[in-house]
């Protein structure tokens, strides 16, 4: 493969950007857009709790469950190819999301519409990668970052405003434009790229199938619980039998997409540990909280779409600094404060409830838990790459953003049945946040007790010295801004600018 050379100062460089960013934004907003949507096509649809549980759990499955597969084939087959059948199939899954007449067909279609995105959304990041020239790069990925945040907080407030003035159906259907002019661009001006090494390998296409088994049945086990033994036992036991698969063939595929030998190193398990109870201790929160603002208290749409605008913009604000200090004393610290102030936060927010308003009631807590995670996700993000040497940062950053996502995909489905969330929010709402605050809170711990300070240290990060690190990690200082709903996906790449550890 040729090295590197686009400019971010031409034309070309500039289209690859402008592709990039479209398309990770059409699989970032409807990750969190679509619950601004759920109290109205619940109407709609005449759909139970659990249905609502289900349109956002089943986007969440896909998405988690072959994400990493999803990197694997663009490295294998072209980045670009991937990433625009990755559009494709996502806009044919919107178009099937906002036609759909009874919520089964809608939940069908946001399964598909999460392998869409599983596809897509390594390629929008691995095509900056490998296209633009190592003086430009940083800058690239900073913009995409940073305009890709942007794009996330307008989402929600785009969400509310459609099902505010036209339907619910059109949060689905405003991606086919989008979706046509990422297309265009792609095949234009993105020149076509793919990892020579990758040439003849063999795709873990078992894995993911299994992966995906697995989480299905434990996701289902969770959500429909309240129907009865036979239900939870069969669920249960399709799950563990997908999940002992899946550990045996990931042992033993040539190319397997989770290398479970990473997680020998007792560093890059703590570091995952803590991502998976972070992210299940935040996911329910996005969930619950748009819907109880329009059922409960009595905001529109596009109120409860906007109220957690100040956390992006606290995130765009903080994290790049954030991730600046984590690279000066080490992660520990804020791992472990981080989730606290996240968990004061959700204290604050549960107290919403009817005729809540939006600036004393709603606003203090937002604004606690924005900072939490500006304090927690950087460096997060910054220990998960650095408890791993170099050559493998792509294989860390994958996996790591997998756990999260899977951590949010356990949290919408467990929380809300542990705090008697069943026919609507109001009831079990305050006892859904401190359940989450209460995850917040081990995760704190278990940041404190097993993340070492010189976790950052990719050339030693075998040693049990828990000395400041004196060196900045570069990837969160191309970052400018990290999503709530993973961690930034980020890929090490060589010299030649081809992703590392392939």
């Amino acid at each position: 493969m040729a090295a590197p050379s686009l400019s971010l100062s031409t034309a070309s460089g500039r289209w690859v950007l402008l592709a990039t960013i479209l398309g990770s934004a059409l699989a970032g907003i409807d990750a969190t857009v679509v619950n601004v949507a759920l109290p109205a096509l619940g109407s709609s649809l005449d759909a139970e709790f659990s249905a609502l549980q289900w349109t956002v759990s089943a986007y969440a499955l896909t998405l988690a469950s072959f994400i990493l597969l999803g990197g694997t084939l663009g490295d294998r087959f072209g980045r670009r190819r991937v990433f625009v059948i990755g559009v494709i199939w996502f806009a044919v899954a919107s178009l099937a999301c906002g036609l759909a007449q009874d919520v089964g067909t809608l939940i069908a279609a946001r399964a598909v519409q999460g392998v869409g995105a599983a596809l897509l959304t390594p390629g929008s990041l691995a095509l900056l990668q490998v296209t633009f020239r190592a003086e430009d790069r940083a800058r690239a990925i900073g913009a995409w970052s940073g305009l890709g945040g942007v794009a996330t907080a307008i989402g929600p407030l785009l969400g509310g405003w459609l099902v505010d003035v036209a339907s619910w159906r059109w949060v689905f259907l405003i991606n086919l434009p989008l979706a046509a002019i990422v297309v265009w661009i792609a095949l234009r001006h993105v020149p076509e790229t793919h990892d020579d090494a990758a040439d003849g390998t063999d795709v873990d296409w078992v894995g993911g199938l299994l992966g995906a088994v697995a989480l299905a049945g434990l996701t289902f086990a969770l959500i429909e619980s309240s129907r009865g033994a036979p239900f939870v036992v069969g669920a249960v036991a399709v799950g563990l039998v997908g999940a002992a698969g899946f550990a045996v063939r990931e042992r033993r595929a040539a190319y397997p997409v989770l290398p479970l030998d990473a997680f020998r190193s007792a560093q890059f398990s703590a570091v995952n540990g803590v991502t998976f109870l972070v992210y299940g201790g935040i996911g329910v929160v996005f969930f619950l909280l748009v819907v109880q603002l329009q059922e409960v208290s009595g905001f529109g749409p596009v109120a409860a779409g906007s109220s957690l605008l100040p956390v992006t913009a606290l995130m765009l604000l903080l994290s790049a600094r954030s991730g600046a200090v984590a690279a000066r004393i080490g992660p520990r610290l804020q791992m472990s404060l981080g989730p606290l102030v996240c968990a004061g936060g959700l204290l604050l927010l549960a107290r919403v409830g009817a005729g809540a308003d939006y600036l004393t009631d709603v606003l203090p807590g937002v604004l606690v838990f924005g900072l939490g995670l500006s304090i927690l996700v950087a460096p997060l993000t910054a220990a998960a790459l650095g408890a791993a040497p170099d050559e493998h940062a792509g294989m860390a950053s994958g996996v790591n953003n997998a756990v999260a996502r899977t951590g949010g995909l356990v949290a919408v489905a467990a929380v809300p049945v542990l705090a008697g969330v069943t026919d609507g929010v109001s009831d079990g709402f305050s006892h859904a946040l401190w359940i989450s605050a209460g995850v917040l809170v081990v995760s704190a711990v278990v940041a404190a007790a097993t993340v070492r300070n010189d976790v950052l240290d990719a050339d030693d990060h075998d040693d049990h010295d828990d000395s400041p690190v004196q060196h900045e990690s570069p990837d969160l200082q191309q970052l400018s801004h990290c999503g709530v709903g993973a961690p930034p996906l980020a890929s090490a790449c060589d010299d030649e600018g081809r992703p590392a550890g392939r």
